[in-house]
């Protein structure tokens, strides 16, 4: 999985009409990293889909890492930072400094290179 794209094929979720979960207390499971996106550090990555639309163009799921270096191709992607802290660099772009409460926006094949300072968890929003 590389770090945001989340491209490790989700099993299909039922999607209820509506539901709530906190964040801090969903039970992730482990996810893959690609050990040639690490830059340094060893970070891992968990992760849970809490829905997938049945055409799977739309995930929505929580998402963690440890602290560590990785690069990225990034998917579109809404996602909002409930704990830890994250330079993102944007090839060619911007410098994003996130922390909890953060809401970053990423464009679909943006390179970025992240270091994770704090064991980061976001809750996500991926359209393909």
């Amino acid at each position: 999985m590389s770090t945001s794209d989340h491209s490790a094929v989700p099993v299909p979720v039922p999607a209820p009409a509506s539901f709530a979960v906190t964040v801090a207390d969903v039970e992730l499971e482990p996810d893959d990293l690609d050990p040639g996106q690490i830059v340094s550090g060893d970070p891992v990555v968990t992760g849970k889909v809490l829905w997938e639309s049945p055409d799977g163009k739309q995930v929505r799921g929580i998402w963690q890492i440890t602290p560590g270096v990785v690069t990225d191709v990034e998917a579109n992607e809404l996602f909002v930072v409930v704990a830890g802290r994250a330079t993102v660099e944007v090839e060619g772009g911007a410098t994003l400094e996130l922390g909890p409460g953060s809401a970053c926006v990423l464009r679909e094949g943006d390179k970025t290179v992240w270091t994770v300072h704090e064991t980061l968890r976001k809750a996500y929003h991926i359209s393909h």
